[in-house]
């Protein structure tokens, strides 16, 4: 989709892959005159796509950076069924604290799952409105997997 409100991107992520993904990032939210938005925004995406690196076994996931009317909503999708699992990290370990600093540093996340097994969203937003929106429901529910479908 090419309106100014979203940007989609399908990658397979690598060693760098996250610098090219946080300047696409902080390229649309100074656009849409979200430039305080961005030092949260580019490390939660930096969290989710290493996620995709360590969790997903093809490392392919699709990027959707949806301008919100009160901040920006982020969602990174890919086709393994694991959902990921915040852990109790303890001081000696590498690895573990990713979904802990996601929620340090946006206002909401969630994970949806994918049809059947077919993957996952796992989702945030900044700056969002107070008043948070319902949860959505299976019925009716399209998979950003797609969204770049008909283009």
């Amino acid at each position: 989709m090419n309106d100014n409100s979203q940007y989609c991107m399908r990658l397979t992520v690598g060693a760098h892959s996250a610098r090219h993904v946080r300047r696409i990032v902080r390229m649309h939210l100074d656009l849409w005159a979200m430039s305080d938005l961005v030092d949260a925004v580019e490390l939660a995406v930096t969290e989710l796509l290493a996620n995709v690196v360590r969790h997903v076994p093809d490392r392919y996931c699709e990027l959707l950076l949806r301008r919100r009317p009160h901040g920006v909503r982020v969602e990174v999708s890919d086709r393994h069924p694991q959902l990921p699992l915040p852990l109790d990290a303890s001081e000696e370990d590498e690895f573990g604290r990713g979904l802990v600093l996601l929620d340090a540093v946006v206002d909401r996340w969630g994970v949806t799952p994918g049809p059947v097994t077919a993957g996952k969203t796992v989702w945030f937003e900044c700056g969002s409105a107070p008043a948070p929106a319902p949860a959505p429901t299976r019925q009716g529910m399209t998979s950003p997997l797609d969204c770049l479908q008909g283009d």
